[in-house]
């Protein structure tokens, strides 16, 4: 086992030095609000900045200090050590994702009451200063030698981690070329605006050209770079935007400020839009920061009342996103209100039909099982109660509801009692839709849009 030792006040010496390397993440700022009580949103709120320059928000110039604190705490001097005095300046803020270099170099030694003097230094990945100083300690007189023990997980679970891992695994893909359909207020404009800095897509922006260009200049966002195409009004943007997919102008569509059902009725048009002959659905793509592994509910959006045939489209389209997100077998909760085949309740027997259909191949690329009430399909301990073997239970990926509306309320609940972000997407078109609420914050967007550029990459791939 790696051990920790620190150095007494007779073995250091003058120009010795220690240093250590950290990126700052978003993790780091909730944990230090979370034990300094510093929740000043200037310090911790760029989860939930809605301005196109909520990457530049800066931590705590504390953070740097604590970094220091560590040093010598564990290195020079090391265990034993006793902070008696410290002067710092912090001379640049730390943005999210800058690394520094933290260095302590001993000036001076006190031999009357053992004490030590050192000069502090960090700098960021430019090699610029960012804090400067000296601190003063009462360095150990004995000699200690400890195992290292390894920290437990503190502190809040990082919020929209699954998402960071999506954009992550589209690095060195091509942004996907997109009609942002009636982007006309700041949240969506924004959305696609970060999308396009993060390469995840090339937006196109389609509609009222005169409101896009006077929300930009309210949310200080430069157009130069991005092609709009003018509309009259919202309906015109969804057929247009539709038109411009199915020639092959763009890969994919993007929801902006309008409602679901007038960007569809132009997508679903029997003669101008973009079916095929797979049903149509909508899955979210949950980052609930309480559940172990990812989470998929459908169709909570598009279809109300699905058949069992639809629900076999339903099922296969989340199955083959998840394929194409990184899950090579996800297991499939068809859900209901017991567990139990029952002749009352329609969901039993749709789920009980699906499991079979996929026994006989008519489903492929999952493990299935229902009927599944939701507590068993999320705890393991639920199921054991309730005496329920099952490789799904309690292990489930995908969430298969029943209806629209049972649908809209449990991704609606995740979203409010359990501050899950709600990524979306429409699946079984000709191109991907990325369809999130007007209500979704950026980083929801961000996560629809790396869903879409995978989606459409994976396709191209298997074909």
């Amino acid at each position: 086992m790696d051990r920790i030792e620190n150095l007494t006040f007779d073995e250091i010496k003058i120009g010795s030095s220690a240093r250590l390397t950290r990126t700052l993440s978003h993790k780091d700022i909730s944990l230090f609000a979370t034990m300094s009580g510093d929740v000043s949103p200037a310090h911790v709120d760029a989860e939930c900045a809605e301005d196109a320059r909520f990457h530049k928000i800066i931590a705590h110039g504390m953070w740097g200090g604590a970094l220091i604190s560590t040093l010598l705490g564990t290195q020079l001097p090391g265990l034993g050590t006793i902070y008696f005095d410290q002067s710092l300046k912090f001379l640049a803020p730390v943005g999210l994702g800058d690394t520094v270099t933290v260095v302590v170099k001993v000036v001076d030694k006190m031999v009357t009451n053992q004490h030590v003097l050192l000069e502090c230094a960090i700098t960021n990945q430019r090699g610029e200063p960012v804090i400067t100083g000296r601190a003063e300690v009462i360095a150990p007189i004995e000699k200690v030698s400890r195992p290292r023990v390894l920290l437990p997980e503190l502190g809040p679970i990082e919020k929209g981690r699954r998402y960071q891992h999506l954009i992550a695994m589209t690095r060195g893909l091509q942004p996907l070329l997109t009609a942002v359909v009636h982007p006309v207020d700041a949240v969506s404009l924004v959305g696609a605006i970060e999308a396009a800095r993060l390469g995840l897509i090339i937006p196109v922006l389609v509609g009222p050209e005169a409101k896009i260009r006077l929300v930009a200049q309210q949310a200080d966002i430069d157009l130069s770079p991005y092609e709009i195409v003018a509309t009259e009004h919202s309906e015109a943007a969804a057929i247009l935007a539709v038109a411009m997919a199915r020639s092959g102008q763009v890969e994919a569509l993007m929801k902006g400020a309008l409602h679901t059902d007038e960007l569809m009725r132009a997508v679903v048009a029997p003669e101008t839009g973009l079916r095929t002959s797979r049903r149509m659905s909508h899955v979210f793509a949950i980052d609930a920061p309480g559940y172990p592994r990812p989470l998929f509910i459908t169709d909570a959006a598009l279809n109300i009342y699905p058949t069992l045939e639809d629900k076999r489209d339903i099922v296969q389209n989340a199955i083959d996103l998840a394929h194409a997100l990184g899950i090579p077998q996800p297991r499939v909760a068809l859900l209901s209100a017991v567990e139990t085949v029952t002749s009352s309740i329609k969901s039993t027997l749709d789920a009980a039909a699906l499991c079979k259909m996929a026994e006989r191949g008519q489903i492929t690329g999952a493990i299935l099982d229902g009927p599944l009430a939701f507590d068993n399909a999320v705890s393991v301990e639920a199921a054991a109660t309730k005496g329920i073997v099952s490789p799904v239970a309690g292990a489930a990926n995908i969430f298969v509801v029943p209806d629209i509306e049972a649908g809209n309320m449990l991704a609606k609940q995740l979203e409010y009692l359990a501050d899950a972000e709600m990524a979306g997407i429409v699946l079984g078109a000709r191109v991907p839709i990325i369809l999130t609420s007007r209500a979704d914050k950026t980083l929801a967007r961000l996560g629809s849009c790396a869903i879409g550029l995978l989606l459409a990459r994976h396709r191209v791939k298997a074909v």
